[in-house]
């Protein structure tokens, strides 16, 4: 499928719109540390590059319409994973696959990390996120989503994502030191720590290679059990202390101590009854507006789906008159459906 995707996009000279996020930020959230985010994330991107060369696109065709999406935490490692998938990413498309100067260039998104949200002390998040986002933008991010503080709780709400919104506004139009585009730059430590974080991280690559790359690795569900562990590594330290969360589990309100913690009173986002009512409603007379060529198209799905045809070109055609549970239906039907094995 994701090669169909970037056939379809080079084929249609697709330029404005990027083909692929290649993302960490789920990695990261499932308890994996900063090395292991950028080592996964840059090993499954190389290994859409090698896919994407087999189908016999060009490197220079694909490269530009990739981007990153990484996790942004508090650890130092943090501070310069960004400059660190840069460096490898363009010294591997320039030295190994011959890409031009535009195909060196990462793009990449941060998200501040949702992992690093309490419950507890739920004011404290924005102070986590603003830190965060500081650390994003002098390294140069791309783009930038600093979460809501009470993500830890619920769907955000407008007023805690115009507080989100405001620590973006906040460091970029007052803080005087982003005003200089890179403030980190000659930095011994900042240096140092991407020297050390691109090693642990092609560290990283050598381990997934002797199982065979990616696909291989995943097979043996090695990232998997190292994402585990990791996280169970981070809990334990969170548990005992070690690692300090202010207001959770070190400088705790006393009033918490003595009286125990009491959840605050946030509003709740759900869909009304209505709401949920009209989307489906709508979905039910979408279906029967487009019920005849909707079938012509879901046929034509399938039939392209088993001659092994562009599944994302057909995709696109049916999504103008078929639901998404149509569609998915459709290619569960000639293709069966995913159960993992455990």
């Amino acid at each position: 499928m994701m090669g169909d995707i970037q056939e379809y996009f080079t084929r249609n000279n697709v330029r404005n719109f990027y083909s692929v996020s290649i993302s960490g930020y789920h990695i990261a959230e499932a308890g994996a540390n900063p090395i292991s985010q950028v080592a996964f994330t840059l090993s499954n991107a190389f290994t859409f590059v090698e896919y994407y060369l087999s189908r016999g696109l060009s490197i220079d065709e694909f490269a530009p319409n990739l981007s990153f999406f990484f996790s942004n935490g508090l650890d130092p490692e943090y501070t310069v994973i960004g400059r660190v998938a840069r460096r490898i990413w363009a010294i591997a498309i320039r030295d190994l696959y011959k890409g031009n100067d535009r195909s060196q260039k990462l793009k990449y998104h941060i998200q501040t990390s949702g992992r690093s949200l309490h419950a507890q002390e739920i004011a404290f998040n924005d102070i986590r996120t603003t830190l965060q986002a500081l650390l994003a933008i002098n390294d140069n991010c791309n783009s930038l989503h600093t979460n809501a503080y009470d993500e830890a709780i619920t769907t955000p709400t407008e007023e805690s994502v115009r507080r989100a919104q405001a620590i973006q506004l906040i460091i970029n139009r007052e803080f005087g030191l982003t005003y200089n585009e890179n403030p980190m730059q000659g930095s011994y430590l900042t240096d140092w720590l991407t020297d050390k974080v691109e090693e642990a991280v092609l560290e990283d690559f050598l381990k997934i290679n002797a199982r065979g790359g990616v696909l291989g690795a995943m097979e043996t569900q090695y990232q998997r059990g190292k994402i585990q562990e990791e996280s169970m590594h981070y809990e334990m330290l969170k548990h005992d202390g070690q690692f300090p969360i202010i207001g959770v589990n070190t400088f705790v309100d006393p009033n918490t101590l003595e009286k125990g913690y009491i959840p605050p009173k946030i509003e709740m986002a759900r869909a009304s009854a209505d709401e949920k009512k009209l989307c489906l409603d709508r979905t039910e007379k979408y279906k029967v507006d487009h019920s005849s060529q909707a079938q012509k198209e879901l046929e034509n799905l399938k039939t392209v789906a088993l001659a092994g045809g562009n599944v994302f070109a057909a995709l696109m055609s049916a999504a103008r008159h078929c639901t998404l549970h149509q569609m998915t239906k459709a290619l569960f039907e000639v293709g069966g459906q995913y159960r993992r094995n455990i």
